[in-house]
């Protein structure tokens, strides 16, 4: 291997080290203005896009023992958007682009150690934000303490004004 390749290879592995989620879009199709336009759309949520070859992500892949996303098959043109923020966000940004320009498509991806399809990447991108998963779930574990509260508020209510109607009728 050439040692640009190497480089190149090198380049790879840290992006995948270094990354909580992989996305891989194909973008044939698009001009040199509309790539820059996903670009800028990528950098507001944090994402980087590389432009790579097929054959050197899968070397670097093999090398960083990642044996899933070494086993994809893609072909094409791709493109890598990786980063370290909310996966969730990133493919929502990227599903947005694509309905406006529909060369844009997922290939796949690879978050938290799985290999994802590219169905399971456009359910991602359909998720609600993280901050509202962590308010639903939030809201999930506090309703049976808030509901047992409000139950023992009640019978206790129900005994206090029992004995208020007791005193008032004794009086």
């Amino acid at each position: 291997m050439r040692i640009e390749k190497k480089q190149l290879v090198n380049d790879i592995t840290n992006i995948i080290e270094n990354s909580n989620f992989l996305y891989m879009i194909s973008y044939k199709g698009l001009n040199v203005k509309q790539f820059d336009e996903l670009r800028m759309s990528l950098d507001e949520v944090n994402a980087k896009c590389t432009i790579l070859k097929n054959k050197l992500i899968k070397k670097a892949a093999e090398l960083n023992n990642k044996d899933d996303l070494f086993n994809m098959e893609f072909s094409g043109d791709t493109a890598l958007v990786s980063g370290k923020s909310d996966p969730g966000a990133v493919a929502k940004t990227i599903s947005e682009f694509a309905k406006k320009h529909k060369q844009v498509s997922f290939k796949g991806g690879y978050l938290e150690g799985a290999v994802l399809s590219s169905e399971q990447a456009v359910s991602i991108s359909k998720l609600p934000p993280r901050e509202i998963l962590l308010a639903q779930l939030l809201g999930t574990l506090q309703a049976p303490a808030a509901s047992l509260a409000r139950l023992l508020n009640a019978k206790l209510s129900g005994v206090v004004y029992a004995l208020s109607a007791y005193k008032d009728k004794i009086s």
